[in-house]
């Protein structure tokens, strides 16, 4: 990987691309620290001392946000409205025709559903940060702190509206950030930035847990938790690489003194088909009952019971509720995502079939079952990862932020090896010698 960056850094073209990426990554950072109008930034430092890391129902997305959204700054929602976004119009392009054929149609098509998915990334924007405003103004947003009722001492109507249209421009301008990484810089723009956020709570996060150590003044627990990231991150890459391929057979075919096929080549089937989006799914569907209970008044028998055994990471009914929620959302997500008859008709009008299996309905009912097969030791993977803030969190008593946790390591090592992957492909194309030397 080292290898790839500095043989870019020596090619001109890629040295300016990848110097572009670097700037929009420091105007990126910098927009993370900078507060809106209306808010207490004193208080607000209090309150982030005070949690010391605990950041309960908020702490998915503030790591999405690089910090920014328990510091309530311009990019507070960060990367989050423009990702569930583009998920809603994943799921929704197969339940709505018209979504389907516009996927359908090629460029064109796609270049129509990223701007459907800009608008609804704006009005997500704007839902959550009127969430987030009136979250804070409550004083809900650090439950236990001193000062959590005075971040926003203006609470007119006219402040809030100023809140939450600066947290939505925030939104659209990190959306067009990642857009410019993605047009004239190096890898997927939105992918950079997540990873980016992700990547910069991994040293006060480190830091914290090397000063509540108490083994040589904290420096064992420090090597421990490197030392658990770096096996963590090997198994990662490895399973992400791993995959089942399906030889897939073209018939040749005469057409007038030509013939076309006749070659061979495979369907490559990912164990982790789904990426990260189950745990993100698990993550987000379990928030959701203990949201509620927050802010609902009284002590009803239902809100003590979420609060008791659906809040804390380590409780017994917690995860298993997360493990079965990640196991689930897998295969529903494989499901939307790869449709095996689609594929089968696909090589059947272009004169391919799987050696041994008839071409049509059989070829897709083995692609079926042959999924079915990988999905399970992938959905296992993903929940096991998932779980290992919860041992930490038992095991060295850190706080659920964990900064090796499941989402975080998945997601910074699939951004990683794609752009590595996509440097390596562009060194390549100007560094081809061709099958003669």
């Amino acid at each position: 990987m080292l290898t790839a960056f500095a043989r870019a850094f020596k090619t001109p073209d890629l040295r300016k691309k990848l110097l572009f990426t670097l700037g929009i990554i420091v105007v990126y950072r910098v927009g993370t620290h900078i507060p809106i109008p209306g808010v207490n930034y004193t208080a607000v430092q209090q309150c982030v001392d005070e949690a010391s890391g605990n950041q309960g129902l908020f702490g998915l997305v503030n790591m999405f946000s690089g910090g920014a959204l328990l510091q309530i700054t311009v990019f507070a929602l960060g990367i989050m409205p423009y990702i569930t976004a583009s998920i809603i119009l994943q799921l929704l392009t197969v339940v709505i025709p018209r979504l389907e054929a516009l996927k359908k149609e090629g460029q064109a098509g796609t270049a129509k559903i990223t701007q459907y998915t800009r608008y609804l990334t704006v009005a997500l924007a704007i839902l959550q940060g009127t969430g987030l405003v009136a979250t804070a103004r409550s004083g809900a947003l650090f439950s236990g702190c001193t000062v959590a009722s005075s971040i926003v001492p203006d609470q007119a109507i006219f402040t809030t509206i100023t809140m939450v249209v600066c947290m939505t421009a925030g939104t659209a301008v990190v959306m067009w950030l990642g857009e410019l990484i993605t047009d004239r810089g190096i890898g997927n723009g939105m992918s950079i930035l997540m990873f980016i956020s992700i990547a910069a709570t991994f040293p006060s996060a480190l830091w914290a847990i090397k000063k509540s150590g108490t083994l040589a003044g904290g420096w064992i627990e420090f090597g421990t938790v490197i030392l658990v990231g770096l096996v963590m991150v090997g198994l990662v890459v490895f399973v992400e690489q791993a995959q089942r391929r399906i030889p897939v057979q073209y018939a040749k075919r005469m057409i007038g003194r030509r013939s076309y096929g006749g070659t061979s080549t495979y369907i490559p089937l990912k164990v982790n088909q789904a990426g990260v989006i189950p745990v993100i799914f698990a993550s987000s569907l379990l928030y959701i009952p203990a949201l509620v209970a927050q802010f609902s008044g009284g002590n009803s028998s239902w809100k003590t019971w979420i609060e008791q055994n659906l809040t804390k990471g380590d409780h017994p009914i917690y995860i298993t509720s997360y493990f079965l929620l990640i196991v689930f959302f897998a295969f529903f997500y494989v499901a939307i995502s790869f449709n095996p008859e689609e594929v089968a008709d696909n090589m059947k009008k272009y004169g391919g079939f799987i050696p041994g299996i008839r071409a049509g309905r059989p070829t897709a009912e083995y692609l079926s079952y042959v999924l079915n097969r990988i999905t399970w030791p992938g959905s296992l993977y993903l929940g096991l990862i998932a779980l290992v803030p919860t041992m930490a969190l038992v095991g060295f008593g850190a706080n659920q932020n964990f900064p090796f946790g499941g989402t975080s390591i998945l997601i910074i090592v699939g951004v990683g090896l794609e752009t590595v992957k996509q440097i390596e492909s562009q060194l390549q194309q100007r560094n081809y010698e061709g099958f003669l030397r």
